[in-house]
Order: C-alpha cells, then sequence, then structure tokens
C-alpha cells in the first residue's frame, strides 16, 4: 500500500499494478453534527464513513453540510493526522481489498523524506490496531528501481505536492 499525497494505492503481492486506487482525501463534517446525506436519508450517510470521516471517490462526490475536504499529510508531505490516515487504511483493506489485515503481511511503501516518528507511528498502527503478522516499510524509491529490475538507480520520483530525488 502507498499513501500519496494525490491518491492511495494498494494492492496484492505478485501483481504488476495496484488494484485499488482511491483519493487520499478524506471528508471531515466540521461542527460535529450527525452525518446524514442533505436529502436527510441517513441509510447510505455510514457506508463510507470510518471513525467520522467520508473516505473513498463515491463517498467524497456527495455533497454534505458542513463536510471539509482535508489530507492526512503535514508539512513537507509527511504523514500527520493518524486519524485519517487509520480511516484511509480501514477503507482499503475493509471496503477495497475485502481482506481482514491480521491474515497477511503487510509492505508500506514510505517517501524519502519520512521521519522516524512517523515511520514507528505507521508501524505501531498496523501491530496494534490491524494485528498484522508482519510490516515491511520501503522507500518509494527503492521500489521504483526494483520495479524495473535495477539494484541501482537514480530516480526522480514527481508527486502530487513535490519532486524528490535519489
Amino acid at each position: 500500500m502507498d499513501i500519496g499525497t494525490y491518491q492511495v494505492k494498494a494492492g496484492y503481492a505478485g501483481e504488476d499494478t495496484p488494484k485499488y486506487v482511491f483519493p487520499s482525501a478524506i471528508g471531515r463534517i466540521s461542527d460535529g453534527s450527525n452525518m446524514m446525506d442533505t436529502d436527510g436519508d441517513d441509510a447510505n450517510a455510514n457506508k463510507n464513513n470510518v471513525k467520522g470521516f467520508f473516505v473513498g471517490t463515491q463517498s467524497l462526490n456527495i455533497r454534505r453540510d458542513n463536510m471539509e475536504i482535508t489530507s492526512p499529510f503535514g508539512e513537507h508531505g509527511v504523514l500527520s493526522d493518524w486519524d485519517a490516515v487509520e480511516a484511509l487504511w480501514s477503507h482499503a483493506f475493509k471496503d477495497q481489498m475485502r481482506i481482514n489485515p491480521e491474515g497477511h503481511p503487510i509492505m508500506m511503501a514510505e517517501p524519502t523524506h519520512n521521519s522516524k516518528a512517523a515511520r514507528e507511528k505507521a508501524v505501531e498502527l498496523l501491530f496494534e490496531k490491524y494485528k498484522a503478522p508482519a510490516v515491511f516499510l520501503a522507500k518509494n524509491s527503492v521500489l521504483s528501481s526494483f520495479a524495473v529490475g535495477r539494484q541501482t538507480s537514480l530516480v526522480v520520483d514527481c508527486g502530487h505536492n513535490g519532486t524528490t530525488g535519489e
């Protein structure tokens, strides 16, 4: 799984491309009101509502009063809103991939400039909340190099919020 500043990409080992791609933006009701759709029908309002967040393309395309679209990223593209990250992971595991993470080792792509604190928090959540049997973190640039069959390479990563070179 790779949480980028623009989209989340998730898939299974052995496949060439990610099977599930959805926005990394999340909707959050800012005033704490009930999470009803604008037409007053809350039957589908909580379908993609994870821990007070609306996640996924279909959920974000519905207009809701007082909903703010936010990002889990803080300064310099480092994950900082861990509740939002949990909502993205839950959506990926439960709604998209339809798996129980307790039965699957998880490999997460991380930005090259990821902080040690962000890395530790991600691993802590994956082990303690999702009960993953194993977690592997790999730098995006290393994964790009391996994907084309190279052990060494120059990787220029142009993303939504910035460009890095390794």
